[in-house]
């Protein structure tokens, strides 16, 4: 069982369209696959044509139990479930600090999935509180979106920084290239500079296009739609390389 985070401290950079369609691939291998929607905005929820609740709300979730896991629902594809956002989650990093073990709570919500399912994909809200060490505790392995501009560069420093001063495991963490746009200048340059730089890259970017923006339209994952794309076969080389990072 594999527990895969698709995390960023940055908003805006492909994270949610990540997950949705990473688990539908996984989903599509066979694997038993719950992607759990943390963001209280509930994108991936949306795409999925799922209503944004959990029962008892965020109280319902923090306990754990049968709560959380009756709010899981079926989606339109075969071996994939979800666990539905809820706008009351937008101060879970507040109830955690007030609790014991508080770095520890979302491990164990999560707890009684780790047998019901082969892989547990996490859509993340965009933080580097409480929740996102949550976050960090809960998960096998941590994938980060990264737009190569200066901004986003900066805020992966950031983050590895922050994982080494509170003795986090960086070596579970990796990133991939999102929205890129291979005719800007600064793009090729700074995805050279940060292949010498940092390990944990996985090459296999995700282009900048329209095809991963009709998402939003179609509510499905691109691979749904538009099966033979450019940005669905990025999805694709994706995956795989996730595969391999998982099963050497």
């Amino acid at each position: 069982m594999m527990t895969l985070a698709i995390y960023s401290n940055k908003g805006g950079v492909g994270k949610t369209a990540a997950a949705v369609n990473l688990s539908y691939l996984a989903a599509q291998t066979g694997a038993k696959t719950l992607l759990c929607d943390l963001d209280p905005q509930s994108s991936a929820t949306y795409y999925f044509r799922v209503k944004p609740k959990l029962r008892s709300g965020a109280k319902g979730f923090i306990k754990g139990g049968k709560q959380v896991y009756k709010s899981v629902k079926g989606t339109d594809y075969e071996n994939l479930d979800l666990l539905p956002a809820d706008f009351s989650l937008r101060n879970l990093d507040i109830t955690f600090d007030k609790l014991r073990r508080s770095k520890q709570r979302l491990k164990k919500i999560l707890k009684p999935f780790r047998n019901q399912y082969d892989i547990i994909i996490l859509d993340c809200p965009v933080t580097i509180s409480i929740l996102a060490e949550n976050i960090l505790n809960a998960v096998d392995l941590t994938l980060v979106p990264l737009i190569p501009t200066t901004l986003s560069v900066r805020t992966y420093r950031q983050l590895l920084a922050f994982c080494k001063k509170n003795q986090y495991a960086v070596n579970r963490i990796y990133t991939f290239f999102s929205m890129v746009d291979r005719h800007k200048k600064m793009h090729k340059e700074l995805m050279a500079a940060m292949a010498g730089e940092f390990t944990g890259i996985l090459q296999s970017p995700i282009p900048y296009l329209a095809q991963i923006e009709k998402m939003g339209i179609y509510r499905e994952p691109v691979a749904v739609f538009a099966p033979r794309s450019v940005a669905s076969k990025a999805y694709e080389n994706l995956w795989f390389k996730i595969q391999e990072t998982i099963y050497p």
